[in-house]
């Protein structure tokens, strides 16, 4: 069976967004393109490690010696986003994501594959060869889209319950087992 490809060139919108509260977040990646609408679901470590590795490519091709690239150090006023998601349905989990850039259209460009079911007992796998999957989501955006997508979803994460002082872990409205009053 042929591999069904979510193929974005340039998108309307590209964001990561939540839906739920502090604690029970579900993290959502939504890609729009005039009325084509998809969102996949991924967790909330790889939004973070996504929009780090973003910001690290951006970097780098700013450090490079004549650096052909008009690569903005901060995100674009005119680019950030920061409206809620769309309603969103999700198209698959995202298990394994790549990075790369190209040169020739100065774009960003994110591959990302589902996370596949291994056995009966429902395990997932994020190990799988991307190669035979049956679905990607292939995403190219230009530079200042792709910083004002890390400055975004670095915000979306940093909304999340708050990080006890004493252990560094997120602390429930309820209370914290650092941070509870003695009884």
């Amino acid at each position: 069976m042929p591999t069904l490809v979510h193929d974005f060139d340039w998108p309307d919108r590209f964001v990561v967004g939540t839906i739920g509260v502090p604690g029970a977040r579900t993290f959502y990646l939504q890609v729009r393109a005039g009325a084509q609408l998809i969102s996949f679901v991924l967790e909330k470590q790889q939004s973070t490690d996504l929009a780090e590795k973003i910001d690290e490519i951006l970097d780098e091709l700013r450090s490079l010696e004549g650096n052909p690239y008009s690569v903005p150090t901060s995100t674009p006023i005119e680019l950030v986003d920061n409206e809620p998601l769309e309603p969103a349905h999700e198209q698959f989990r995202i298990g394994i994501m790549s990075l790369g850039w190209d040169p020739t259209s100065a774009q960003i460009i994110l591959e990302a594959y589902p996370v596949t079911i291994v056995d009966a007992e429902d395990e997932f796998s994020l190990e799988q060869d991307s190669g035979d999957a049956d679905e990607v989501l292939r995403v190219r955006i230009p530079v200042g889209a792709a910083r004002a997508f890390a400055k975004r979803t670095r915000e979306v994460v940093g909304a999340g319950r708050p990080a006890c002082p004493l252990c560094g872990f997120p602390m429930d409205p309820d209370g914290h087992v650092c941070t509870l009053p003695e009884v």
